[in-house]
């Protein structure tokens, strides 16, 4: 399921470091290195004991944003003589000072952020309108930027707390203080000088992509095989993707009902999504009936009606995203592009790295060896959807009738599930009282889309958990979806409560909330009351983990093959793009899943909606998935909740220094292949 990406880190993706390289002359001063040369002596000149390199780079920072709307190149270095810290209790004073107020505005814009959003997010008494969606485009944080630098502050800070790049941080860093570490974060804020016409840009077309996927549903109902017949209850309305995926999955434990002709079904609705020749007319509308193999469409009274496939509006969304991200570029020297934004400096790892290690994974040995186990398992030959196998879990015995009827009862609205969260952390291992003071900070949400967490953004804020919630309760999908935030909401607000400073809240990156997430997720049959006694119960779980990761890296690889092809082609029309898209998914199927699976030329891995409203989002959940792996393996024999309460207050580190904190050594996929090679001996 999707989780709407922190918007603390958009705001530090959007500002952070891009001041480490040479001047980008369109849009900075030519300030010569004779003025930088005079700010460093005039700096010296109040204090000869400062530190030469900190000085050094303060002032290169501060320079490379000021443009000559700032000053003169004698205002220049009178500021610096001005405005720098020489003695390290002035400089902490200083980062007292503008930690706490970056912690009111961004508390603030969080806050004006959820409100203007709410009508999109939430179910309410009436649909929203145009006025709502307006509303929900306008982003706080758009000006943001602007304000600072135009206020000075931004070059206090370039000046006094410079930003470091990943390599500098991760060697650095290992013997950086808490404070030290703290002075770079801080330093990672104002690293570039976007404007803010094209920061609201960019808001408006998630924003927009964000409505066209969160308003798109199969109806279910309304579905017909070639006999006539319908397979689906009347009133299922399955949202893309997650929805469907989720559907499909939990047809695995319906092997002697329909369930493979289910399966089929959604297959074929989704090579329709993908190669967008589903008809128009049955996109979140149950006017009519629809044969997604035929692609015959009909009306209420069975007549044969007009089925126009929808336009390219799914890949359009996708292309006006790219162009906003583009006109950012220039902005931005250090990382001039949204894929080094995304990876380097929001992931902290570059593409490349990604690349090797996700290719490493899926052309793993063990891949072949599980497909094995489950081709054994179905009785049958692997279909392309089978990368969503979902058998290795105990619930894929259990049928989502019975579960589902448990969670109505237990979870008939929101309050009811609000009320239970701080029994489910304890299952989980928290004590009491840290179980009731997260979930004093944690407000459920019935939602509108798949559901997301979307947390505070300052200690006098809570987090917000939403999840589809029906007017006869809540499924045990919403339930499935429900566990899994929760995971998110508890990383909110522990890393921003128990951290020891604001400017260090959070984790790493995004994957290393999704891999708490994962590990709430996973849990969610024992939080219910199902326990298994299979021996083989720790094995079947790596199984799982490892073709969950499977499954997503060639999603992700989709994903940043088709960025790398849109800056390669930014005049692409849609069908080029649409084609480009499909190309590149065939071609990691055909490389990696069709001699897994016996069939080529596979779309699947382009239906991701992840790709069209959080670009290049998508390699956080199998990076998240490496991270959950080694996490588990640090959880065995240990509590859960014990641990997480020791682990996740280290705060934002680089992913690698936080993982050496957290299991003992840097992140990597070679501990979850060798875990899978010994869980495939047990089970053989």
């Amino acid at each position: 399921m999707k989780k709407l990406i922190s918007l603390l880190a958009v705001a530090m993706m959007l500002l952070a470091a891009c001041c480490n390289t040479q001047q980008n002359t369109e849009t900075m001063s030519s300030l010569k290195q004779s003025d930088i040369d005079a700010a460093i002596k005039a700096i010296w000149a109040k204090d000869s004991q400062v530190n030469t390199d900190l000085v050094e780079r303060g002032v290169n920072s501060a320079a490379k944003l000021w443009t000559a709307q700032d000053g003169t190149a004698e205002e220049f270095v009178a500021f610096c003589a001005e405005n720098y810290k020489t003695t390290e209790a002035e400089r902490n004073e200083l980062f007292q000072t503008i930690q706490r107020n970056i912690e009111t505005i961004y508390g603030r814009f969080n806050q004006i952020s959820i409100n203007l959003k709410m009508p999109l997010h939430v179910v309410g008494d009436k649909p929203y309108t145009a006025i709502d969606e307006m509303f929900g485009a306008i982003d706080p944080f758009a000006h943001f930027s602007d304000d600072m630098f135009a206020s000075k502050i931004a070059f206090i800070v370039a000046l006094n707390f410079p930003s470091y790049t990943l390599d500098e941080k991760n060697e650095l860093g290992k013997t950086w203080t808490r404070t030290e570490w703290a002075y770079a974060r801080l330093g990672d804020l104002f690293g570039s000088r976007i404007p803010g016409d094209a920061n609201q840009a960019f808001a408006d077309q998630l924003s927009t992509a964000d409505n066209y996927i969160s308003n798109y549903n199969i109806m279910m109902g309304r579905l017909r095989n070639d006999a006539g017949e319908q397979l689906f209850a009347d009133n299922m309305a399955l949202i893309t993707h997650w929805g469907l995926r989720d559907e499909l999955k939990s047809n695995y434990a319906n092997a002697y009902g329909r369930g493979l002709e289910k399966q089929r079904m959604i297959y074929q609705i989704m090579t329709r999504i993908i190669d967008q020749s589903i008809p128009a007319k049955v996109i979140s509308n149950a006017d009519f009936t629809w044969n997604p193999y035929t692609n015959e469409v009909k009306d209420a009274e069975g007549n044969v009606v007009d089925n126009t496939r929808e336009a390219d509006v799914r890949y359009q969304m996708l292309y006006n995203i790219y162009k906003s991200a583009v006109a950012m570029d220039k902005y931005c020297p250090a990382y001039p592009t949204y894929i080094q934004r995304s990876f380097d400096q929001q992931m902290e790892v570059t593409d490349k790295e990604i690349e090797e290690m996700f290719v490493k994974f899926i052309s793993s040995p063990e891949v072949a060896q599980v497909a094995e186990i489950i081709k054994a398992r179905l009785g049958r030959d692997l279909e392309p959807f089978d990368i969503w196998y979902d058998g290795f879990k105990v619930r894929s015995a259990i049928s989502e009738d019975e579960l589902s009827a448990k969670t109505r009862a237990l979870y008939p609205n929101p309050a009811a599930l609000k009320a239970d969260l701080p029994n489910i952390m304890q299952r989980l291992g928290f004590t009491k009282e840290k179980a009731d003071e997260v979930c004093s900070k944690v407000e459920v949400d019935p939602s509108l889309g798949a559901g997301h967490a979307w947390g505070a953004m300052a200690t006098y804020d809570i987090s917000r958990l939403r999840t589809r919630i029906a007017a006869d309760g809540m499924d045990y999908k919403g339930y499935n979806i429900a566990v899994h935030e929760f995971g998110h909401n508890v990383e909110q607000t522990i890393t921003m409560y128990d951290v020891d400073n604001y400017m260090m809240c959070g984790v790493p990156s995004t994957a290393f909330t999704e891999a708490l997430a994962f590990v709430f997720q996973k849990r969610d049959l024992p939080l219910l009351g199902y326990v298994t006694n299979d021996a083989h119960a720790s094995a079947y779980q790596m199984l799982d983990i490892f073709w969950g990761s499977y499954e997503i890296m060639g999603v992700s690889l989709v994903d940043i093959y088709t960025w790398r092809w849109l800056y390669e082609n930014p005049n692409a029309t849609m069908p080029q793009l649409k084609e480009a898209i499909i190309r590149n998914a065939q071609e990691i199927w055909n490389k990696y899943y069709a001699p897994i699976f016996g069939h080529e030329n596979s779309t699947i891995l382009a239906v991701y909606s992840h790709m069209i409203d959080s670009p290049l989002y998508l390699p956080n959940y199998p990076y998240g998935h490496i991270v959950e792996s080694q996490l588990e393996a640090q959880f065995k024999g240990k509590v859960v909740g014990e641990e997480v309460c020791r682990i996740y207050p280290i705060g934002k580190l680089t992913p690698n220094l936080w993982m050496q904190h957290a299991v003992g050594q840097s992140v990597s996929v070679d501990p979850l292949l060798k875990e899978v090679a010994e869980a495939v001996k047990v089970l053989k």
